[in-house]
C-alpha cells in the first residue's frame, strides 16, 4: 500500500513597492504574459494555494454563543442571582408546591434573549442577502481572451482590465492607461479623481502619491486601463484597514453603560437592605432557633427580589425591537438591538461639503454668469428639481422662472458642462445612478432640471479629448459642429485657471470682451462660494 501527497505550487512572490518598478519588470517577477495573462491552470493554483481574495475578517459567532452572548448584561446577572436565591429559599421552605418567584423571572429573561436572538438573526440573513446580491465581479485575461470573474477569484499575477464605472477587485500595478481616473476617497479621503499614468514613482511616495498603482475599493471614474495583480486578500491596503478595524474593541453604548451603573447601585442596595433587614431580624428575636434563622433569611431574600425590576430588560428590548422595525421601514439594516440606541445618541454627524463622505454623490446647487446668479434645486442624481433665478444672492430660488438672457447663459454653462464630460447618467428601475466622474455627472443632472438635455442631439460629433490633470486644472474635449461647419473646444475646471485663459464673456445669445471688472465680478463670485463650503467649477469654450 502507498501513500502520495499533492503539493500546492506557491504564487510568484510580488516586489515589495511594485510602484517603484517598471510594469514589463513587474510582469516577470510574477511569471505573466501581459498579452496573455495565466493560464486557468496556474489561476486555479495559485487561488488553491493563496485563498479566496476575501477581505479578513473574524469567524461567525456560532448560534448558541449568540445566543448566551443575550445574557450578558448586568441586569440580568442581578434577576439570575435572584432566581438562584430565591429557588434556595422554596427548598429551605420545604420545597411546597412550584418556585413561582423563580419560574417568572427565568420565563421573563428566557423570553428577552429569545426576542433579541431572533431580530439579531433577521439583520444577519438581510446583511448577507445584500452581500450576495452586490457581489462584485472583474474583467481578467485568461488564456489570451477576456473573461468576466468574481472578484473573489482573482489572484497575484492576474491581467486586470479596468474600464470607466468598474470596481478595482484588488491591487494592481499599472500597464497601460488612457485618460484614467480613479476615486480613491475610501483610502485617501480625497473626493477628486485622481489621474494615473504607468511611469514608476520613488519607492517612499505616499499612498496619494502612488499614481502607477490602483487599488482594491476604489472605483474608475474615467478613462480604461491594464494592469497586473501585485496583491490580494489581506495583503491589500484595504485589508490593512480591515485588520486595524478588527482590532478596535467594542464600546458600550450609553444606554448599556446606564444600565450598567443602574444594577450596580441597584445590587449593591438589594444586597445592603438584604443584609440589615435578617441582622436586625436576628438580633430581635429572642429564640434563635433554624426555623426563625429561616424566617428572617426568606424576608430578606423576599425584598430582594422584590427590589429587582425583573420585567426592565424586556422593556428594553421591546422598546428597541420597535426601533429597528422604525429604521427597516426606511430600508435600514440594523444588526444589533443597541445600534439603535446608539443611533439615537449621536447629536453631531460629520460629514464634508461635497456630500462624497458616505455617497460619492456632487449636485450642482448655483449657476452665476454674467446676468446674474441662478439656483439649482434637488440633491442627489434624480433630476427632480428647479433651475430658478437668484437675484438677492440667499441661496433661494425666486418665484419668478427663468428666462431671457439668464436662462441662454445658463443654458450654454450647463450644456458646455455637459459635453466636456465622459460621464452618463443611467436610470435603472427608477433609480438613478452616474457612470463616471461624480463632478461630470452633476452637469447632466443639472442639465435635465433644466430641460435642455437634448438640444445638441445630432449637431456634435466627438474628436479628441485632452484629460485633467493637476498641473493644467483643466479637461477638454474637442468636437466638430455640424451647424455651423466649425471646431469647438468644451473645457471645465479650476475657474481661476480658466478666466486667464478667456477672452471674452457670454452675456445672453452673444459674447463681448471680457473686461477687467467682468473678471473682477467673477473673482469675487468664486470667493463667495468658497467661503460658503461650496466647490466651484469654471466652464468655458
Amino acid at each position: 500500500m502507498t501513500a502520495s501527497t499533492t503539493a500546492v505550487a506557491p504564487t510568484a512572490a510580488a516586489p515589495d513597492t511594485p510602484w517603484a518598478l517598471p510594469g514589463d519588470g513587474v510582469c516577470a517577477a510574477l511569471g505573466t504574459d501581459p498579452g496573455v495573462g495565466l493560464s486557468s491552470a496556474a489561476a486555479a493554483r495559485r487561488l488553491a494555494a493563496d485563498g479566496p481574495n476575501e477581505l479578513p475578517h473574524r469567524p461567525p459567532v456560532p448560534a448558541w454563543r449568540r445566543f448566551l452572548a443575550q445574557f450578558a448584561d448586568p441586569l440580568v446577572y442581578l434577576l439570575i442571582i435572584a432566581i438562584v436565591i430565591s429557588t434556595v429559599a422554596w427548598v429551605l421552605e420545604g420545597a411546597h408546591g412550584v418556585p413561582v418567584d423563580a419560574l417568572v423571572i427565568l420565563a421573563v429573561i428566557t423570553l428577552n434573549a429569545v426576542l433579541g436572538f431572533v431580530q439579531e438573526n433577521k439583520a444577519a440573513d438581510a446583511v448577507a442577502a445584500l452581500s450576495a446580491m452586490t457581489q462584485a465581479s472583474s474583467t481578467v485575461l485568461r488564456d489570451g481572451a477576456r473573461v468576466v470573474i468574481p472578484s473573489t477569484e482573482l489572484v497575484v499575477g492576474d491581467i486586470l482590465i479596468l474600464g470607466e464605472g468598474d470596481q478595482v477587485g484588488a491591487d494592481a500595478r499599472l500597464l497601460s492607461a488612457a485618460a484614467l481616473r480613479v476615486i480613491e476617497s475610501s483610502l485617501t479621503g480625497e473626493a477628486d479623481a485622481v489621474s494615473k499614468r504607468t511611469e514608476p514613482v520613488a519607492a517612499d511616495a505616499d499612498l496619494a502619491d502612488r499614481t502607477c498603482m490602483v487599488y482594491r475599493g476604489t472605483s474608475v471614474a474615467q478613462g480604461t486601463g491594464q494592469t497586473i495583480v501585485t496583491a490580494t486578500s489581506g495583503d491589500t491596503e484595504m485589508g490593512a484597514i480591515a485588520r486595524m478595524l478588527d482590532a478596535v474593541e467594542d464600546e458600550d453604548t450609553p444606554l448599556e453603560k446606564e444600565i450598567a451603573q443602574v444594577s450596580k447601585t441597584l445590587g449593591i442596595a438589594v444586597i445592603a437592605i438584604a443584609v440589615i433587614v435578617v441582622a436586625t431580624l436576628l438580633l430581635l428575636t429572642p429564640e434563635r432557633t433554624a426555623q426563625s434563622f429561616i424566617d428572617a433569611l426568606l424576608l430578606g431574600v423576599s425584598l430582594a427580589v422584590a427590589a429587582v425590576p425583573e420585567g426592565l430588560p424586556a422593556i428594553l428590548s421591546v422598546v428597541l425591537a420597535l426601533g429597528v422595525q422604525r429604521m427597516a421601514l426606511h430600508q435600514a439594516v440594523v444588526k444589533k438591538l443597541s445600534s439603535v440606541e446608539t443611533l439615537g445618541s449621536a447629536s453631531v454627524i460629520c460629514s464634508d461639503k461635497t456630500g462624497t463622505l458616505t455617497r460619492s454623490e456632487m449636485t450642482i446647487q448655483e449657476v452665476v454668469t454674467a446676468s446674474g446668479a441662478t439656483v439649482v434645486t434637488g440633491i442627489g442624481y434624480e433630476p427632480n428639481g428647479d433651475v430658478a433665478p437668484d437675484a438677492d444672492r440667499d441661496g433661494h430660488p425666486d418665484a419668478e422662472p427663468l428666462t431671457g438672457a439668464l436662462r441662454e447663459e445658463v443654458t450654454v454653462v450647463l450644456s458646455g458642462g455637459a459635453m466636456a464630460s465622459d460621464a452618463e447618467l443611467a436610470n435603472d428601475a427608477g433609480v438613478w445612478s452616474v457612470i463616471g466622474d461624480p463632478t461630470e455627472g452633476a452637469f447632466l443632472v443639472a442639465e435635465r432640471k433644466l430641460g435642455t438635455e437634448g438640444s445638441r442631439n445630432g449637431r456634435f460629433t466627438r474628436v479628441g479629448e485632452v484629460p485633467f490633470t493637476s498641473e493644467r486644472k483643466l479637461m477638454s474635449i474637442l468636437y466638430t459642429d455640424a451647424k455651423y461647419g466649425s471646431t469647438i473646444l468644451m473645457s471645465k475646471g479650476a475657474p481661476d485657471v480658466l478666466l486667464e485663459r478667456c477672452t471674452a464673456v457670454r452675456v445672453g445669445e452673444t459674447s463681448r470682451p471680457l473686461d477687467a471688472a467682468t473678471s473682477e465680478n467673477f473673482t469675487e463670485h468664486i470667493t463667495d462660494m468658497s467661503s460658503r463650503a461650496l466647490r466651484t467649477l469654471g466652464v468655458g469654450r
